[in-house]
């Protein structure tokens, strides 16, 4: 019985996901042109060869009648022909000179040969019926989501209200309070699935959408079917992936290219942006302030999709479109917020919430779930020498990543001795790893450097 649940609710979000998004049977339903459709199936035969019939249904996402429908199109004019039969009396396919030729031109107009892309009538509509704003976010779902997290309850009321919101929020404080993480996992609260089109059509040309390192994909039950039931009909439009709400982390790294569309010029094919990925689902910017772009640029950028809740984008040949804005963005920054924006952006961030030092029994409580994590017995009193001696001492603040570093390096030490639990002695020499001496040997200085552990990570 325990087996068979699982299979039971896929079977069961699949049926919804159908009644959603339908599987075309004909050409005209996809709303993409049979010439469209020609070319991405004559790419697909140039790049892998003879194909059958299930072969190229499973490659295009298209249900087996509409393939068969292209098929009939592409071998009127003389681009394909049949190549006998493969198992089960399914035609085979290939091309014809004229079929090759024609590939290679369709590649150079538009690289991408993967599942047929959605249109962007469709995919608009798409994200406007699967909203963040249809999530229903409580404080008891909020409770219940960080159960397991050590997180001042204050701090929960902000940021519940803020994601329930849909506006942006500002997440700040000193380095190693927690911001990413929780930030990260503020995901939790985003229930349901979505679908994600593998691409969609804009103005002839296929932006990939779909992207697996980004995107969690649902398991189908379709995958475990014979293939002759593959290419019926019935089931949603697998031209879409059901996936759980996206969430999009990016750091340092992003760069203002990167918030357009990408475009390959030696594969001529183009790459959605950061928040397109994100719709319907979180995106992230950590390091706020860190980017190889300045924080005006970066906030300029969000004003408009801010307001208007659609963001505009344009192709590598020039042709500009629209698609909705549908993003709970999350800033995250170890700076001071005044040095990064002005008062005119601050206003359209409806939420502004800081990160501080732990209390004495927030930081004992993490100790104590790090011990676990870690494999290392948890004694209370060298959680207390931790903070009564050392922190205190060189006035270092009770961050949430003290934790965890501290006796991941303690860790390490007894591994290396050959085992054994931690000690007075193996966490103070934790502590001098991770916190240095940054002081200068040859002026014969002694001094602290608590001004550094001040700063630490």
């Amino acid at each position: 019985m325990d087996q068979e649940a699982p299979i039971f609710h896929n079977v069961t979000a699949s049926r919804a996901a159908a009644r959603r998004a339908p599987r075309p049977s004909s050409v005209a339903e996809t709303g993409i042109s049979v010439l469209y459709l020609g070319d991405l199936l004559v790419k697909q035969l140039f790049e892998q060869g003879v194909l059958d019939l299930h072969q190229l249904s499973r490659g295009s996402a298209l249900a087996g009648s509409v393939v068969e429908e292209i098929c009939r199109f592409l071998r009127d004019e003389g681009r394909l022909e049949v190549r006998g039969q493969g198992s089960g009396g399914v035609l085979r396919f290939g091309l014809t000179d004229r079929g090759r030729a024609s590939a290679l031109e369709a590649l150079n107009r538009d690289g991408y040969s993967g599942k047929a892309p959605v249109t962007l009538e469709a995919y608009s509509a798409r994200v406007r019926t699967q909203a963040l704003s249809d999530v229903a976010i409580r404080r008891d779902t909020v409770t219940a989501a960080f159960a397991d997290t050590v997180i001042d309850p204050a701090l929960l009321d902000q940021l519940g209200p803020g994601l329930h919101s849909g506006r942006a929020m500002f997440i700040h404080g000193e380095a190693g309070t927690g911001k990413s993480y929780i930030a990260r996992r503020l995901v939790r609260l985003l229930e349901g699935e979505v679908l994600i089109p593998h691409a969609i059509l804009v103005g002839g040309k296929a932006v990939r959408c779909y992207d697996p390192a980004v995107h969690q994909a649902l398991d189908d039950p379709a995958e475990a079917l014979p293939a002759a039931q593959l290419y019926l009909e019935d089931g949603h439009d697998p031209r879409y992936v059901r996936c759980h709400r996206p969430c999009v982390v990016t750091g340092g790294e992003l760069t203002m290219e990167r918030l357009e569309i990408q475009y390959d010029a030696a594969t001529h094919i183009h790459q959605a942006p950061v928040q397109l990925l994100a719709n319907n689902g979180m995106l992230v910017i950590d390091d706020l302030g860190r980017q190889r772009m300045s924080p005006t640029e970066l906030f300029n950028r969000w004003i408009v999709p801010l307001e208007e809740r659609r963001d505009f984008l344009a192709l590598s040949n020039g042709y500009h479109f629209s698609v909705p804005f549908d993003v709970a963005l999350v800033f995250s920054t170890n700076l001071d917020p005044l040095t990064l924006a002005d008062a005119a952006f601050l206003r359209r961030i409806g939420y502004k919430i800081r990160f501080s030092a732990l209390s004495r029994d927030a930081y004992l409580a993490i100790w104590q779930q790090q011990c676990q994590a870690q494999g290392l017995p948890f004694e209370p009193a060298l959680a207390e020498f931790m903070i009564d001696e050392l922190h205190a001492r060189h006035g270092v603040p009770l961050l949430a990543c003290h934790p965890r570093d501290l006796l991941s390096l303690a860790g390490d030490q007894l591994a290396y001795r050959g085992g054994g639990a931690p000690d007075r002695e193996t966490l103070a020499w934790a502590w001098q790893t991770y916190f240095g001496d940054f002081s200068d040997p040859s002026s014969g200085s002694n001094r602290d450097v608590a001004a550094n552990r001040r700063d630490a990570p």
